[in-house]
């Protein structure tokens, strides 16, 4: 099978690019820029025409949209643009897929939540309140989707981090390894997702995908929750992060919310119920702790 991925110079992206490394499929990795040491298919996933000419050319069966506008604060300011990309263009891809009987897998966010108070992991059924623009284009994708029609896997997570790109993990390494004193916000509660893992899902719903070779609706078509298993705040993050990598002089002190402004209101409690994707896929969800411990391990091998 042809496989298509977006923003594949990303996080996931890149983990997308280890996962293929043992994969039968035939892999095609796009983004809007080029990454170096990497071969990359520039893309404008915004413009239709060059989607359904790439995916035309190479008999591509399933696109995996890895690629969104992320910078929750910036939204806020920049609309339009993220709008384009996290609404517009779902839209796009969902529409040629629908016209080569492919499956798109589209990853959204739990930021589609958090308007609502509520205590309870979050279900894929929950009605969406998001509180943002970021939250609000994420869920307006979704709902481009599901309105065009196509064959679809939607993928929510939480809390992405990896080896790769700018991410909370590697921001708390060097503050922690760095700072005397650090406050890190204990009131916003939910699941870290590394980015490896996630992969390793996406491989498997493709892989059932195939299996299945729909001639019509795959069965599977919906929306699913990923992230880590288990329950933490920033605070309990960092201070998780600090312990593996040793940076026992700096002292973690936990706090609230307001004491970082910000232009937008974080979900104060977005912990996703995955229950529905392991039983669907036979998916077993490593232990957040076990999975930054692999990752930290990974990035030290790296140096």
């Amino acid at each position: 099978m042809n496989i298509l991925i977006t923003g594949a110079n990303g996080q996931l992206g890149h983990e997308m690019r280890l996962v293929s490394r043992n994969s039968k499929d035939n892999y095609l990795f796009t983004d809007v820029v080029p990454a170096e040491g990497v071969e990359t298919v520039l893309l404008d996933m915004t413009d239709a025409d060059a989607v359904r000419a790439l995916v035309g050319a190479n008999d591509i069966r399933c696109i995996v949209n890895c690629a969104a506008y992320t910078n929750v604060d910036k939204a806020e300011s920049d609309e339009q643009l993220c709008h384009r990309l996290n609404a517009e263009a779902p839209k796009i891809l969902a529409e040629v897929m629908k016209e080569v009987d492919g499956l798109l897998v589209q990853i959204s966010t739990d930021y589609v939540f958090g308007g609502d108070p509520y205590n309870t992991p979050c279900r894929e059924e929950q009605s969406g309140t998001p509180t943002g623009v970021y939250g609000k284009t994420k869920l307006e994708g979704e709902r481009n989707i599901q309105a065009v029609g196509c064959d679809h896997v939607i993928i929510r997570t939480a809390w992405l981090y990896s080896e790769f790109g700018r991410n909370f993990v590697k921001t708390m390494l060097g503050l922690t390894a760095t700072k005397p004193r650090l406050n890190v916000v204990f009131d916003q509660v939910g699941t870290p997702t590394y980015a490896y893992d996630l992969a390793r899902a996406i491989e498997t719903v493709l892989e059932d995908y195939e299996r299945e070779n729909p001639h019509g609706r795959y069965s599977k078509t919906g929306i699913y929750h990923f992230s880590n298993e288990g329950v933490c705040s920033w605070y309990d993050f960092t201070k998780k992060i600090a312990e593996l990598a040793g940076h026992t002089a700096c002292d973690i002190e936990p706090c609230h919310s307001d004491e970082f402004p910000s232009p937008v209101k974080r979900p104060a409690y977005s912990v996703l119920d995955k229950t529905k994707i392991k039983q669907t896929f036979g998916i077993k969800v490593p232990y957040w702790t076990d999975s930054l411990t692999v990752c930290m391990e990974n990035m030290k091998a790296m140096r």
